[in-house]
């Protein structure tokens, strides 16, 4: 979800009228600030590598677009980040390494997914791609259409050179607990629109969504000691597990959709 709540001090002129106004909800922003804070700086570890090497065949190409979220900010070990974490069940389900590549950046909305696809290496192709995008959207007010036309020329563009793509549409901002009332309710309201526009825009353009809301999201509001990590604010790695155990599965189905056959032994492109 990226650097924080802490722009969401109006998530919405209309809107702040209905909750007490708009200088309610600049003083709410400041205390999700101060409660917050960047305790966990802006720097996530690196996991990039080949997961699960003992297996046989090519590498399957992984790569993880997005936001904090996707760069796996708040794990304290390579082997919990999000990106670590879905390699592994994706090589464990195949049964084949999977080669992670992180082009996300903390701190991205979705306007910045072009620049990360930009920025691979000539030549490079993954197999499947998983974008996870939206929360600094919602808290930077870019309008829910901008923010899904984004998405869906990234996600154009991967499907042009045969990338399965798999989207966690943007989590519950409400499951953050630092960030008082009512603008948390109204940063859960906007964030659910969002996610609910990410996953048609995906469907319509053959990628695969996911909803974080629906598949962790009452997790993390019911256990927020365990599944947040130091800054209240982004997962811990047991988030990330959950998270990444939600995926999983949908990375899988959605390779064997686009393959039309079982992925096992499939080579690289």
């Amino acid at each position: 979800m990226g650097a924080a709540i802490i722009g969401a001090s109006a998530v919405g002129g209309a809107g702040a009228v209905v909750f007490g106004g708009r200088a309610l909800l600049h003083r709410q922003a400041a205390i999700a600030r101060r409660r917050i804070g960047k305790p966990l700086g802006e720097q996530a570890i690196d996991a990039d590598r080949v997961w699960r090497k003992a297996f046989d065949g090519p590498p399957l190409e992984l790569l993880l677009l997005g936001d904090s979220i996707a760069v796996g900010l708040g794990a304290e070990r390579r082997k919990d980040t999000l990106g670590a974490r879905i390699a592994k069940g994706v090589a464990g389900r195949l049964k084949r390494p999977v080669r992670l590549h992180t082009a996300a950046v903390v701190g991205s909305e979705s306007s910045a997914l072009a620049a990360q696809l930009d920025g691979l290496e000539p030549g490079y192709r993954a197999d499947v791609a998983v974008i996870i995008v939206g929360g600094n959207d919602v808290t930077h007010r870019v309008p829910i259409p901008v923010s899904v036309a984004h998405l869906t020329r990234a996600i154009r563009r991967l499907r042009v050179d045969g990338t399965t793509v798999v989207v966690g549409t943007c989590p519950d901002l409400g499951a953050i607990r630092p960030v008082p009332q009512p603008l948390r309710a109204l940063g859960s309201r906007v964030s659910r629109r969002l996610a609910n526009a990410q996953a048609a825009a995906a469907e319509a353009v053959g990628a695969r969504p996911v909803s974080l809301r629906r598949a962790v999201g009452p997790v993390f509001v019911a256990n927020p000691h365990e599944m947040f990590s130091l800054d209240r604010f982004h997962p811990s790695a047991l988030g990330y597990r959950r998270t990444a155990e939600a995926l999983v599965p949908a990375i899988i189905e959605q390779l064997e959709d686009d393959e039309g056959r079982p992925v096992v032994g499939r080579p690289s492109r």
